[in-house]
């Protein structure tokens, strides 16, 4: 099966701290899911057990029929791309370029694969103009997408960023999002860890909520937004506009701007 899988995983500190119980959870290839959820929840450990960061102390981790309990985090990064949620924490070379072109030569691609790779990295993340640069001379914004870029040259079956769009402003919000759309469309699956809710209604299919080490609800947006208990419990909010319609009163379940204006011209007859 194609897949990341979570089989009754916990993960368990060296410190005795217990930071997920019990996850269970299926991502197959090709898809797009947001996991959400207060700070503390556990979702950046979850994923850590993804690309083999963490392996689980309890349960089973199994990727793509690969258990990584079997293999170094390195085979297992093969698979499963992690781009962190500061890049100062990822990049360690002296230019953009070289950056990008760090996993494919140390896993001793053809010259031509190489350039290949870093050319689709490069046009996915707009950063061209930058190549040449040191990363530590260029705005951190656009240093996120220099680590994002890095790990778009593995060319992995599956991509988990952590809070992409943290110091971003609309027009880097708006790459990360053709970026994301074009991975699905070459079948691979992206997973993001966020707290901006409107940019999980915006691109993502399924939405995993979190909450005190367990995942508690898995579904839609749409689904995940407006369950009231699921919102309480694992400290999200609704998108602005969701909020807006709940005060306004116009609406079920409404999410987005043409739907509330809809909604409006609706009840007012036109």
């Amino acid at each position: 099966m194609m897949a990341i899988e979570l089989k009754d995983a916990s993960f368990t500190y060296p410190n005795g701290y217990t930071a997920v119980e019990h996850l269970n959870l299926v991502i197959e290839s090709g898809e797009k899911v947001g996991i959400v959820g207060q700070n503390g929840a556990g979702k950046t450990t979850a994923v850590k057990m993804m690309n083999g960061l963490h392996k689980p102390s309890g349960g089973d981790v199994i990727v793509d029929g690969v258990n990584t309990k079997e293999k170094t985090t390195a085979q297992i990064s093969t698979y499963v791309g992690y781009v962190f949620q500061n890049p100062d924490d990822q990049i360690f070379n002296k230019s953009v370029i070289a950056e990008i072109e760090y996993m494919p030569r140390y896993l001793k691609m053809e010259e031509k694969e190489i350039k290949r790779r870093v050319e689709r990295a490069v046009e996915l993340t707009g950063i061209a103009k930058y190549l040449k640069k040191n990363p530590f001379d260029i705005p951190y914004s656009t240093r996120k997408f220099v680590a994002i870029a890095a790990i778009l040259a593995t060319e992995t079956p599956y991509l988990i960023l952590d809070e992409p769009t943290a110091g971003q402003d609309a027009e880097g919000i708006a790459i990360l999002s053709r970026l994301i759309d074009a991975l699905q469309a070459e079948g691979r699956s992206v997973i993001t860890i966020t707290h901006d809710m409107e940019f999980v209604a915006d691109n993502f299919d399924r939405v995993v909520a979190m909450a005190q080490k367990h995942i508690i609800a898995d579904g839609s947006a749409r689904d995940i937004f407006w369950n009231e208990e699921v919102v309480s419990t694992s400290r999200i909010r609704k998108t602005a506009i969701g909020e807006l319609a709940k005060e306004l009163q116009i609406g079920e379940r409404i999410l987005y701007c043409d739907e509330m204006v809809e909604e409006i011209a609706r009840r007012l007859g036109r």
